[in-house]
Formats: structure tokens, sequence, C-alpha cells
């Protein structure tokens, strides 16, 4: 199954170059019918995934994956009842309008915008079966052929997703199914290649772990590929003084329903005035889950991602601060960025907060897990890009994988 040849990712690149014309050409009812078949497939194929799924789970665990990590990698029924749901949600999601009309330039001319494709999108991901699909109906959706690589652990999971799910969805509804390529190889390699093919693959999808996704990132502007980056996580609940401890204690229990991912809670920041009285219930409340809780003096970095430490996973750091504007200056120069919450009764104290957070999703009594794709735009994500740039940010979704191009038409 697996091919370890430096020409790997080359050879995958340059299938779905040739294959995207039958993508990029695809009225919007067959890209709809084939996200809708490949929500169909995840049903009748149920029994070989989840077989191959547990291979894959089988093995992590021999080789001792932690716990967090194991969740990331295992498929349930439900799950796969999840995927369906939301490819489906997908293709019943309308279509940018390819074309649309600005004005009329002084001379009479009219100027449009027009969206076009990227071409081929590469996207290298961590062992999460689920992504393969996810990546893959984005990019179905806004018609770019891709090319995938993840991680060793989830690699017979893809394969038979992209074999049994998402291959045949694309050959019934007319389109070349070498539109979506997954690199057969578990070789860490592929993924350098992947970022250095700018005349195959212009533009790379990264998620991972903080430090190999930065280095993937760094080598890809060397080669001239431009990426869309998800390194780092971590998300930050702030208690208020104003803070309803009990509506507290269950936003915090919600942040924490999945260790592994990045829009859990990480950092807890509570007001000093509250915090010897929350500190107990915030104890008991994790502890009951198993998490511990690092409280100071740290002997780690105030936003140090749990979810990126397969020994300490299960762990929730916990500062004191002096006001709201403090939680939101800590939040935004110790942490990625990437979200945090404020639990307050105190509205002009959360519009303080809001205002003073300057990351990518900001949240008043609700958990940070609510980042994702599906749970705030109906449609899944390629990922959380957390760039302080213009473009795409925060759950990045079909709409954004696209082109601008003017063009000047007669009147």
């Amino acid at each position: 199954m697996l091919d370890v040849s430096p020409s790997t990712v080359a050879t995958c690149a340059a299938a779905a170059a040739e294959a995207a014309p039958s993508l990029a050409g695809a009225a919007d009812e067959v890209v709809d019918g084939a996200l809708a078949a490949m929500a169909a497939n995840l049903v009748s194929a149920r029994p070989a995934i989840l077989s191959a799924n547990a291979a894959d789970v089988s093995a992590a665990e021999s080789a001792g994956m932690s716990r967090g990590l194991l969740d990331r990698l295992r498929l349930t029924e439900a799950r796969l009842a999840a995927m369906a749901s939301a490819l489906e949600l997908l293709a019943s999601a309308p279509h940018p309008a390819r074309s649309v009309e600005l004005r009329t330039l002084p001379d009479g001319l009219r100027l449009v915008e027009r969206r076009r494709p990227v071409g081929v999108i590469g996207a290298n991901y961590e062992a999460r079966p689920n992504v393969t699909v996810d990546v893959a109906s984005q990019l179905v959706k806004s018609r770019n052929a891709g090319v995938l690589r993840t991680g060793s652990a989830a690699l017979g999971s893809a394969t038979e997703l992209v074999a049994s799910v998402v291959a045949p969805a694309l050959s019934s509804a007319g389109v070349d199914p070498a539109a979506i390529q997954l690199v057969p190889s578990a070789d860490r390699a592929a993924a350098s290649e992947l970022v250095a093919l700018p005349g195959l693959v212009p533009l790379v999808i990264l998620r991972g772990s903080g430090e190999s996704t930065r280095a993937l990132a760094f080598e890809a502007a060397r080669h001239g590929v431009r990426t869309l980056a998800h390194a780092d996580g971590g998300g930050v609940l702030y208690l208020d003084a104003e803070a309803d401890l009990e509506v507290g204690v269950d936003v915090i229990r919600r942040s924490v329903d999945r260790l592994g991912v990045c829009n859990r809670l990480n950092l807890l920041l509570v007001h000093s005035s509250v915090y010897s009285m929350a500190l107990p219930l915030v104890e008991s409340a994790l502890s009951e889950l198993d998490i511990r809780l690092s409280l100071p003096p740290h002997d780690h970095a105030v936003g140090y991602e749990w979810a990126l430490d397969a020994e300490h996973e299960a762990t929730v750091t916990v500062l004191p601060v002096q006001s709201a504007l403090e939680a939101a200056r800590v939040s935004n120069e110790e942490t990625s960025g990437l979200a945090a919450c404020i639990v307050t009764t105190s509205s002009a104290t959360a519009e303080s907060f809001m205002a003073a957070y300057t990351g990518t999703g900001v949240f008043w009594n609700a958990p940070t897990r609510l980042l994702d794709g599906v749970k705030l735009l109906g449609v899944p994500e390629t990922g959380i890009n957390i760039d302080k740039v213009p473009g795409p940010r925060g759950p990045v979704t079909y709409p954004d994988l696209c082109l601008r191009q003017y063009a000047v038409l007669p009147r």
C-alpha cells in the first residue's frame, strides 16, 4: 500500500492537475450530486471504513499513542453519521456567484468580478480520518482538484475513505475521480515535497502541530508556495468578577468535551476577586473528567498548548487576572489568538473584552469549541486560519478557496 519514492507527490500532483478541468467546469448540480453521493457512500461503505480504522487504532494503541490523539484517530458509527450529515449540508449550501457585475467604467465598459478555482490545492494534516472527507468535500464544492497527505497513523482509514467514498462519488457524478489524490506514503518527506511544487500545487492547507506546521510554511515560502496554515490553537476562557459561576462551570465542561482538538479550553483566566471562590468549583468539575489544573507559579509558558502534549493533554492552565482588559491582553500576547470566551453578566464588560481581544473568534458565555466550520457556518472546514492578514480567517470553507479575477467587457 505504501510508496515512499521521492516522485510520489509529484505524480499525484500531475494526475490531479490533469483531472482539474473536469471539476472546474462542472455544473452546480454535478458538484452537489457528487457531495450527496459521498454522504451516501459513507453509509454504504461503513463496514469497510470502520474495519480500516480499527486497524489504524489498534496499531496506534500498540505504539503508545495518547488518549487525546487516539480520540482524534477513532471513527465510530456516530462520527460517520455526523460526517454524512455535514456532507449533506454542504451539498445543499448555495454556490457563490461565479460572476458579479461591479460597475460601469467611465468609457462605458463593464467591470465584472469573476471567481475562479485555484486549480490544485494541497493539504497536509494530522492523523484525523474525518479531515480527509472534510477537505476533499470543500475542494470539490469549490471546484478545486487536490492532493491530500495525512499522517501515517490514519493512512489506512484515509485510503479507504478516498477509495470507497470520494472517488466513486466523483465518478458517479461524471467527474474525473483523479481530481482528488491521496499520497500513498507514510514518509514524512512527502510533506516537504508537497510544499515544493509551485507549478502544480500553488496553495497548500497545513494542519497539525505548531512546530512542524510552521516549518512546512517556511519551506513553502522558500519555494513560492502559498499556505493556509493551522499551526497553533488553544481556547481561552475568562471568568469575570461578575460571572455567574454556575454558567461558568457549565461552559468550562462544554469546553473540554474533547481534549485533542485545537479549540478546547487551554487557558482559564479568573478575576482575582472571585478566584478563591471559583477555583474549588472548577477543580471539582474538571476532576470528574480526569483533567488536572496547572496552577501558578507555572513551569511552562502560560499559553502552552496542552492538546499537543501527548503526556499531559488532560490539563488546563489557570491564571488569576485583575480585569477584563488584562484578560484580553494575556489572550492576545500569550496565546495563538485562536479564540477566547468571557463569562460575565455585565454587557459592558463583555463588550470591553470583545473589543480588546484581537483573535479569530470571541465568545460571550459560550465555549470556544464553537469555533468550527459546521457549528458556526453549517459546512465542514479545511482548517482554522489565524493569520493577521487580509484573506480567509477563522474556519476556512469553500467560498474562501477561489481566486478573484477582474474582467472588463464591452457594453
